[in-house]
C-alpha cells in the first residue's frame, strides 16, 4: 500500500541516524536514509511496469552464472537534466516523490534480479527465475558531485544505510551482497545523478567464492598487507589503509581495507567507519589529480558472502579505467578469453603517483 510511511531511529557504528520507509505503488520500497527525520508528504512518483521477467543461466564449463533480463533494452538512457529520474520532486515525475532528501535507497525500477521473480515461461536452459534485489543508492538530491565532493557527513550516511541494507539482506537470505558504482560514460554510466547500486545475489559470484575459500583456508591480506613495508600505500586513516595490491590487474587500481581482520562494514567500529568514510572520499580525489579530470572507474565493496565471517577480509575495490591521460585500459582478447591481464602501470609506481596529490 503507498503512502505507508514512518521514520526509525536507528543506532550507526559512527553516528546515529534515521530511516523513513515508503511503499510505491507498484510494491517497490524507497528507504529515505538522514540524521534528522524525514518529513513531507509524497507526490507522483515514477512506476515500474508489470512484464519484467528475468532468468539464471549457469555456464557449466567456467562455473559462472549469467542474469538474462530483456526488459532492461527499455531502461533509462542518458535522460536531460530536465527529466533526471534520482532528482527530488519539483519538476518532471522522478522515483523519489519528496522535494527534498539526504540520502535514498530504492528497488530498481528495470532489475536484473526481483523478490519473487515469476517464473513464467523460462526457458531450457535456465536454472531458474533471478530471485534477489537490485537497489538503486542516490548519494544526494544535487544532480552532481561524486564521493569527494558529498562531504564527509554524506559518506558516513552512506556507509550507515549500506550497513542497514547489508543487515536486511542478508537477514532476507542472500548469498552475496555488492554495493558498488560505476563512474563515468566511459565505463556505460547513462544517468549522471551521483549514485551507486546494490545487487542482492541468490547465489555467490565465481571470483567471490574463490575469494572466500581463499580466506577459509588461511590466507590472511592483512599480514600480506603489513609485510609489504608501506610500498604499495597510498594513505591511510583509523586503522584503515589504501593501498595498490602487488596482483593489481588496472592501472592505478586502489583497495581500501580495514588493517585489522573484518568480514564487512557491519563489524567494523565507528572510527573505522569514520576513516573508511574518508578514505571513500580521498581516493577518488587523488585519482582525480592524477590526469587532471575526472576518472572513470568501477568500485565496489567485497565483504563476506552471507555475512558470514570464516576468516573473509572485506575491501573496497576502485578499478580505474585510464593508464594515461585520454587513454583507456581496454579489456580485448586475451584478457577477456583468458582473465590474464596485461597492466601497463606497475602498482608500485601507481601507489608512488597516488601518494603524490
Amino acid at each position: 500500500m503507498t503512502g505507508d510511511i514512518f521514520n526509525t531511529p536507528l543506532e550507526g557504528r559512527a553516528r546515529g541516524f534515521y530511516r523513513r520507509d515508503h511503499a510505491k505503488a507498484d510494491g517497490r520500497a524507497l528507504r529515505i536514509y538522514g540524521y534528522a527525520p524525514h518529513l513531507g508528504l509524497p507526490g507522483e512518483e515514477l512506476l515500474a511496469s508489470a512484464s519484467d521477467q528475468s532468468e539464471v543461466r549457469r555456464d557449466p564449463m567456467r562455473g559462472t552464472y549469467s542474469l538474462y533480463a530483456p526488459h532492461r533494452q527499455t531502461r533509462t538512457f542518458n535522460p536531460s537534466a530536465a527529466a533526471d529520474p534520482l532528482a527530488p520532486a519539483g519538476g518532471a515525475v522522478t522515483e523519489i516523490p519528496f522535494s527534498d532528501f539526504e540520502l535514498a535507497i530504492f528497488d530498481n525500477r528495470f532489475p536484473s534480479l526481483k523478490p519473487g521473480a515469476p517464473a513464467g515461461a523460462l526457458t531450457g536452459w535456465a536454472e531458474g527465475p533471478a530471485t534477489g534485489r537490485c537497489e538503486v543508492v542516490v548519494y544526494t538530491s544535487a544532480a552532481e558531485g561524486s564521493l569527494h565532493t558529498i562531504g564527509q557527513d554524506r559518506r558516513v550516511l552512506l556507509l550507515e544505510a549500506l550497513i542497514d541494507r547489508y543487515q536486511a539482506l542478508h537477514d532476507d537470505g542472500a548469498a552475496y551482497v555488492m554495493p558498488f558504482e560505476n563512474r563515468g560514460e566511459q565505463v556505460g554510466v547513462t544517468l549522471p545523478h551521483p549514485h551507486g547500486q546494490i545487487y542482492s545475489f541468490p547465489f555467490v559470484p565465481a571470483p567471490q567464492a574463490a575469494a572466500a575459500k581463499a580466506f577459509a583456508a588461511g590466507y590472511d591480506l592483512t599480514a600480506d598487507h603489513a609485510g609489504w613495508g608501506g610500498r604499495f600505500d597510498v594513505t591511510s586513516a583509523g586503522g584503515v589503509a589504501a593501498f595498490c595490491p602487488p596482483f593489481a590487474r588496472f592501472p592505478y587500481e586502489t583497495w581500501i581495507m580495514p588493517t585489522r581482520r573484518c568480514p564487512g562494514p557491519w563489524a567494523m567500529t565507528g572510527e573505522e567507519i569514520e576513516a573508511l568514510a574518508t578514505l571513500l572520499g580521498d581516493v577518488p580525489r587523488r585519482m582525480d589529480a592524477l590526469f587532471g579530470a575526472p576518472m572513470p572507474y568501477m568500485m565496489s565493496f567485497q565483504a563476506a558472502p552471507g555475512g558470514e565471517s570464516a576468516g573473509f577480509q572485506f575491501t573496497v575495490q576502485f578499478y580505474p579505467i585510464l593508464r594515461d591521460a585520454g587513454r583507456l585500459k581496454y579489456l580485448a582478447s586475451v584478457e577477456q578469453f583468458t582473465g590474464v591481464f596485461t597492466v601497463d602501470v606497475v602498482p608500485e609506481a601507481a601507489a608512488e603517483r597516488l601518494r603524490a596529490p
